[in-house]
């Protein structure tokens, strides 16, 4: 993952996405630094355009929708928001499958 967070960062920066800055950005964060790891993601990334990738992905930081009454939820109801909670989560990892192509 420090790898799309590292080509994240370098995107969110303004910064060219490289095999050199790559390794700059993971070395200064004090990550042992593997270079076939490096080449894949830049093979990966090849074809996407992150700006893209990023609108379209599900935000998992969303803020949940205010309660309308005080209640505690019953069984059926909190299985039925971890479900939710779930399909969220896998919506948001699809996203970021996204970024591999």
């Amino acid at each position: 993952m420090e790898y799309i967070y590292a080509a994240m960062l370098l995107h969110k920066a303004g910064k060219k996405i490289n095999e050199e800055n790559l390794t700059q950005v993971l070395t200064a964060a004090g990550i042992n630094v593997d270079t076939i790891r490096i080449k894949a993601l830049m093979a990966s990334l090849a074809e996407v355009n992150i700006e893209e990738a990023i609108k379209s992905a599900p935000t998992m930081m969303a803020a949940p929708a205010a309660p309308a009454a005080e209640t505690k939820p019953t069984g059926e109801e909190k299985k039925k928001k971890e479900e939710e909670e779930k399909a969220k989560e896998e919506a948001a990892l699809e996203g970021l499958g996204a970024l591999f192509g």
